[in-house]
């Protein structure tokens, strides 16, 4: 099997604050991935504004990846996803309606109705 060869970042990429690192150590632990698990953020084509969030559960990073270990979890981005979201947070919000994984991302200068999707 051959290495795999990534790179760390630190939180000037990405920050992950208090709720949602508490949601992702519950979503690892449950899936039996606490200890090497990672949370993947990618940036996409789609969504009203342009560009949107993708996101999954990981066992790690992959080759060329990002990895940011922030507030007891671990992020992995790919480097053209990392172009988009330097200086983001991301959070969590169990709200009924607007609920789930958010990203604040200083570099987006239209974001959708919706909070789905951005351009930058």
């Amino acid at each position: 099997m051959s290495e795999i060869n990534f790179k760390f970042g630190n939180e000037t990429l990405i920050k992950v604050l208090d709720g949602a690192s508490a949601r992702l150590r519950s979503l690892l632990k449950k899936q039996g991935r606490l200890d090497e698990g990672a949370l993947r953020v990618a940036v996409v084509g789609g969504g009203c504004s342009g560009l949107q969030y993708k996101m999954d559960l990981v066992d790690g990073p992959r080759n060329r990846d990002i990895m940011v270990e922030s507030n007891e979890v671990r992020v992995v981005i790919d480097p053209k996803s990392a172009l988009f979201v330097t200086g983001s947070e991301l959070d969590f919000s169990d709200d009924l309606q607007q609920g789930g994984f958010k990203v604040t991302n200083p570099n987006a200068v239209v974001t959708c109705s919706c909070g789905e999707s951005f351009a930058a």
